[in-house]
């Protein structure tokens, strides 16, 4: 029976078949990958590409026109698209995650509409991380109310997919200090896109600054942020480790290429082609389970979260609590598994390689900078010790990050 209250079904897709729809977009936009990346080329045409295919539409139940995919399915496309381009992957973050949330929200014409805006192919940037390093504990960004509108004015960083976007998600402060999620366009009067990112990676994501001044949101696009779906912040973490899974399948991909097409060896080599010496073949496999080991840790930690989707279509509130700490215990650990697992990827396949691999043609360092740069936010530094602390004194995973104040995609 299909659930009246909010746009949530049981998934009906199949990964295979969807594999078959966006595969071949995919490989469309590895194509120009190594390209754009040397010229810094902003991948507008590919973000096109997906959105007439419906990649924005993954989670959309069929009954409302998108694909139905599972959530774990969702993330093992966004990293097929990230081992395409890694860049053109993390772009599809915020958009993915506001789907998310209006399918979980209530049944009502505002929401209709929403969908329908999805089913268009309009595009959904970011906007939430404070400029001049502050956090939610101070925000700054206001979400005033109008005569029957509201008006956002605000600083925010790390706006990633800003310049490809319809719509921007703001987070802000109302008159009575409530946080609230706005929804303005991102071509009104009053809100200016900068293309201010600095950082050595992921440099084509538009992860740059957004400022907004009294920009008009009408009142069905603005939402407490209080009701945004319960397992967000897991979200928002699972799409940055489907990309850095994508940039590890990458490397191995790229790197034994280069491996294949080697014609010389050192003389301590074990054979006199390079593709025959044992001790190379074995630096692939290597990376190879690597590439293994983060697919497994992000399909695993993708499941707990069909789990907590699940629970809620069953009307297991009574469950709701143990299923959100059980995601974030499985998303720190995937954390450290993906992460640890891309950056030896990254390295190690130049010791495949020789000096040959260093050349700028390949670009096989793009690989690292990108993966280093993904790994730097929410830092994975702290996951241990929260792991360590549930598994041993049985401390709340999910209380241990909700209290400290400390907000945005990427610190």
């Amino acid at each position: 029976m299909t659930d009246t209250r909010f746009y949530l079904q049981a998934p009906t897709a199949d990964l295979e078949h969807l594999r078959s729809v966006f595969g071949p977009v995919f490989d469309r936009i590895a194509d120009g990958a190594l390209d754009r990346e040397r010229q810094r080329v902003f991948p507008h045409e590919q973000v096109g590409w997906l959105n007439d295919a419906g990649f924005g539409t993954l989670r959309i139940p069929a009954t409302h026109g998108g694909f139905g995919a599972s959530l774990e399915h969702t993330f093992l496309l966004l990293a097929d698209l990230g081992a395409a381009d890694a860049n053109v992957s993390h772009i599809w973050r915020n958009h993915l995650a506001f789907v998310e949330d209006r399918l979980n929200a209530p049944v009502s014409e505002t929401n209709d509409i929403w969908l329908k805006r999805f089913l268009a192919g309009e595009f959904v940037g970011g906007g939430w991380t404070e400029a001049n390093n502050l956090t939610l504990a101070n925000l700054a960004t206001t979400v005033a109310a109008a005569d029957g509108h509201w008006l956002v004015s605000g600083e925010k960083y790390y706006a990633t997919g800003s310049l490809y976007a319809d719509w921007l998600d703001v987070l802000g402060r109302g008159d009575d200090g409530e946080l609230l999620t706005a929804l303005v366009r991102s071509h009104d009067p009053g809100v200016t896109l900068i293309d201010d990112w600095r950082g050595f990676g992921q440099r084509t994501t538009a992860s740059g600054s957004a400022r907004y001044d009294r920009v008009r949101a009408e009142r069905g696009n603005v939402f407490p942020a209080a009701e945004r779906f319960g397992y967000q912040a897991h979200f928002y973490q699972i799409a940055m480790l489907a990309v850095l899974t994508g940039i590890t399948r990458a490397a191995l991909r790229d790197g034994s290429r280069a491996l294949t097409a080697r014609r010389r060896n050192y003389p301590q080599g074990l054979a006199e082609v390079p593709a025959e010496d044992g001790q190379l073949l074995a630096v692939i496999g290597e990376v190879s389970a690597d590439a293994f080991a983060a697919e497994a840790a992000l399909a695993r930690s993708a499941q707990r979260l069909d789990h907590i989707v699940a629970g809620r279509l069953s009307g297991d509130g009574d469950h709701e609590r143990q299923r959100l700490v059980d995601a974030e215990v499985a998303v720190a650990q995937a954390q450290l598994v993906i992460i640890a697992a891309a950056l030896n990827a990254t390295t190690t396949i130049f010791d495949a390689l020789g000096a040959s691999g260093v050349s700028e043609e390949l670009g096989l360092d793009r690989h690292w900078r990108n993966a280093r740069t993904l790994a730097s936010h929410n830092p994975r530094v702290y996951k241990a010790r929260i792991l360590g602390d549930w598994f041993i004194n049985g401390k709340d995973p999910v209380a241990d990050l909700a209290t400290r104040h400390r907000g945005g995609q990427g610190n």
